[in-house]
C-alpha cells in the first residue's frame, strides 16, 4: 500500500513568499507531524537538539618572558655562601627586617591559573615561581598553577611547593616552617595605617584561599591573617612577601607565633579534635557512623528493645548500653556466656542425659550418696556389723613359722 504523509494547510509551501516558505519550514519544526503508513498513524515530537558547550580549561600562560631571565648568582644576604644549598647562610637576621627591595612581579590568579604537566600526575606539588609571579615556562610547567584547595593533601614534613620543614622556626620566623606545628596565621608587618586597613587587608590577602580570621593592630600597623587551610597560608606567605597595598609600603610576612590567649588555644583545640573526627568519619563505613552518631532509626528501635533490659518503659542512658555492650562483646571475645541459658521446652520429648542429670542434682544442698543414706535410715535398713574385709590379695598362702598361728 502506498505511503502517504498528511500536512495541515497553515503549514503547505508558497512559492511566491519565500519568507512563509522559511516561516512555515520553522513551525514544521516544531508542530506535530502525522504520518500514515499503511494502517498504523505515528504521532512524532520533533526533537529539539540541545546544544551543550563544553568550556575547556585555558592553559597556564607565561607570567614573564623568558629571555628576559637571565641566571646569575643569588645576592648575598649572609656571611658564608652554602655551595651544597646554592645560598648564602649565617647572615644577620636584622638584614631581613629592614630589606626594603620590593618584589619584582605579583601573582594574578584570574589570569595566571591554568592547566599545565603537572596536572595529569597525581600529588603534584605547586610552583613557587608561580605564587612569586615569576614562571616563565606557562603550561610547560611541571608543577600546579592554581591556589591549593582542601582536596590537596601533602605530607607533613613538607610545605605545597615540597619543600621540606624543619623541627623547629628560624629566628626571624621566616622560611618553610616547623613540622611540629600546624601553623595557618600569617604575621603581616610594615602595613601603610590608613582608617580603613581591616578592608585593605582582608582584600588583599582573601586573593590567596578563605581566611577565617583577622586581627589587625592599627596603632602599629600589624595584621595576623589566619587561613581555614594551611596550604593557602604557605602559598599567600610566597605570593606577598615584599608585596605591597594601596600604598608604596613593603610587607614583612612570616609566620606567626603560639597566640598565647587561651581562647585561641582553646578554639585552636577544637578545631584539631573536629578535624580528627572527620577523617575517623571518612575511614569508618556509613552506616556505621550513621549509628554512632543516633542518625539511625533502625540502630534505635533495636537499642530501645534491646536496651530495656525487660522492663517495659525503661530507656537507657548512653553510658549504661555502651557499657552493656562492650561487656557483652568482651564475654564473646573469652568464650563465656552471660545471657541466661536456653529453657528446654515442655513439647519437646527428649532423654536428658545420666551425666546432665547428675550434675543437676549435684548442684543441690546434697549430694547423691547422703540422699541414700538417709532413705536407708528412713526405711530401718541400719546394720551395725562391720563390714567383711576381701581376704584376697598377695597374702592368701603365706605361711608364717609363728605357733600361734
Amino acid at each position: 500500500m502506498p505511503e502517504t504523509a498528511t500536512l495541515e494547510p497553515h503549514r503547505m509551501l508558497s512559492p511566491t513568499n519565500p519568507l512563509a516558505d522559511d516561516n512555515a519550514e520553522f513551525a514544521a519544526a516544531t508542530e506535530t507531524v502525522l504520518v500514515q503508513t499503511g494502517d498504523t498513524t505515528v504521532s512524532a515530537e520533533a526533537q529539539k537538539k540541545t546544544k551543550i558547550i563544553r568550556r575547556k580549561r585555558r592553559p597556564a600562560r607565561p607570567q614573564v618572558d623568558p629571555s628576559t631571565i637571565k641566571s646569575q648568582p643569588p645576592p648575598q644576604t649572609g656571611t658564608v655562601f652554602n655551595i651544597w644549598y646554592n645560598k648564602w647562610a649565617g647572615g644577620d637576621r636584622e638584614d631581613k627586617y629592614l630589606s626594603k627591595h620590593a618584589a619584582p612581579s605579583r601573582c594574578n590568579i584570574a589570569k595566571d591559573s591554568g592547566y599545565t604537566r603537572a596536572d595529569k600526575v597525581a600529588g603534584s606539588y605547586f610552583c613557587l615561581f608561580f605564587a612569586k609571579g615569576l614562571c616563565s615556562k606557562g603550561d610547560e610547567c611541571e608543577y600546579l598553577h592554581r591556589l591549593p584547595t582542601i582536596h590537596d593533601i601533602f605530607n607533613p614534613n613538607v610545605d605545597c611547593f615540597g619543600r621540606d620543614k624543619f623541627s623547629d622556626y628560624r629566628d626571624d620566623m621566616g622560611g618553610v616552617g616547623s613540622f611540629m606545628r600546624q601553623n595557618r596565621t600569617l604575621y603581616v608587618g610594615r602595613i601603610h595605617v590608613t582608617d580603613d586597613i581591616e578592608e585593605v587587608v582582608a582584600r588583599h590577602f582573601s586573593e590567596w584561599g578563605q581566611v577565617e580570621r583577622i586581627r589587625v593592630l592599627t596603632s602599629r600597623g600589624v595584621a595576623f591573617v589566619t587561613y581555614t587551610n594551611e596550604a593557602n597560608s604557605q602559598f599567600a606567605k610566597e605570593s606577598m612577601a615584599h608585596q605591597s597595598l594601596d600604598h608604596n609600603e613593603i610587607l614583612n610576612v612570616r609566620w606567626a607565633t603560639v597566640d598565647p590567649n587561651p581562647l585561641a588555644q582553646k578554639r585552636e583545640a577544637q578545631r584539631l579534635e573536629e578535624q580528627a573526627a572527620e577523617a575517623v568519619r571518612r575511614a569508618l563505613p556509613a552506616d556505621f557512623v550513621a549509628e554512632l552518631e543516633g542518625r539511625d532509626p533502625e540502630a534505635r528501635k533495636r537499642k530501645k528493645i534491646e536496651g530495656s533490659f525487660g522492663l517495659d518503659g525503661y530507656e537507657p542512658s548512653d553510658e549504661v548500653w555502651y557499657a552493656r555492650t562492650k561487656e557483652i562483646e568482651g564475654a564473646a571475645k573469652e568464650g563465656q556466656q552471660l545471657e541466661a541459658p536456653e529453657q528446654r521446652l515442655l513439647i519437646e520429648d527428649s532423654v536428658v542425659p545420666a551425666e546432665q542429670e547428675q550434675n543437676r542434682q549435684d548442684n543441690g544442698l546434697l549430694s547423691t550418696s547422703t540422699i541414700a543414706a538417709l532413705q536407708g535410715f528412713s526405711r530401718g535398713n541400719l546394720s551395725t556389723q562391720r563390714p567383711s574385709q576381701n581376704a584376697g590379695g598377695p597374702l592368701v598362702s603365706y605361711g608364717s613359722d609363728d605357733e600361734s598361728d
